[in-house]
Formats: structure tokens, C-alpha cells, sequence
């Protein structure tokens, strides 16, 4: 199953992808999110690991993801090591005007569940579809606050 947000965010790409590629937002931003930790030596990057646990229904479901595309300020993806198979992708694009286009890719399956993996998919996609976009409206206004805030 897949899933795709876009949003405008009023700041600069620089800006959004410093928020959305530091590990320590995450659990703010995202919505629905019990976990998201450092795994291994490298805090972000290509090649940087987490732990990550999603709310789905009334069960955490996620695993060990690993970063395997970091293009800076443009796009970042990883994909499962372990656990429930998923891929996600975030995409900057400047606008002008210090504006950015953030869009959102989110790709997930239930490994080897034939006909009731698919149900379970197709029940979990509403869910999902409206905390990923609920989470990319908390980061457009954590974004845009930080961005506007007074230095000094």
C-alpha cells in the first residue's frame, strides 16, 4: 500500500530539511509515533539506523529502519531492515520566495499475508493517511515557528 502528502511550508528547503532529517523531532511531529531512537553509531545520514514504532489500530507496528538515500536539502529514504516491510521517502523542492514543497512517501506491506495481509493493509491505510497528514500540518507549524521566531 502506498501513501503520498504533499504540503507548502513557508521557509526556506534548508530550514525544512534541517527539522525533518534530525531524529529528536520525529517523535514530535509525527503523528502516531510511540517510537523513534537511534540505533547504532551514526546519529543521521546515509547509513543511519532507528528503531521505530508506529500506532496502527490498538498494536505498535514498525522495526529497524536503515537511511539508504540522503541527497542534503532534496531527499531522504530508507527502508525496513526488520520487522513490518515499509519504505519512506521525504522530497523538498524550492518554490521562491522561501517557500518549499514537501512531499511525503510512505510504502508499506504485510510480508507473505496473502489475502488477509491485503485486508490488513487496506483497513490500516485511512488511518495512516490521515496521521501522515496531520503530521505534515505539525511540521509546517513547527517549521514556520521556528522560522519566524526572533533571533537573539
Amino acid at each position: 500500500m502506498r501513501i503520498e502528502q504533499k504540503i507548502t511550508v513557508d521557509a526556506p528547503r534548508h530550514d525544512v530539511w534541517h527539522y525533518v532529517t534530525e531524529p529528536a523531532n520525529y517523535p514530535v511531529f509525527i503523528e502516531g509515533l510511540t517510537r523513534w531512537e537511534v540505533a547504532g553509531d551514526l546519529h543521521k545520514g546515509l547509513g543511519a539506523r532507528y528503531r521505530m514504532l508506529l500506532r496502527v489500530g490498538a498494536a505498535d507496528v514498525g522495526g529497524l529502519i536503515e537511511i539508504v538515500e540522503w541527497q542534503p536539502e532534496g531527499d531522504m529514504a530508507w527502508s525496513s531492515v526488520t520487522g513490518i516491510d515499509q519504505r519512506g521517502r521525504w522530497r523538498l523542492r524550492e518554490l521562491g520566495d522561501g517557500r518549499t514543497r514537501v512531499t511525503f512517501r510512505f510504502a508499506y506491506g504485510v510480508a507473505g499475508g496473502g489475502f488477509a495481509g491485503l485486508i490488513a493493509e487496506r483497513v490500516a491505510a485511512p488511518g495512516l493517511t490521515r496521521r501522515f497528514r496531520q503530521s505534515l500540518l505539525n511540521l509546517k507549524q513547527a517549521v514556520e515557528a521556528r522560522d519566524s521566531a526572533p533571533v537573539g
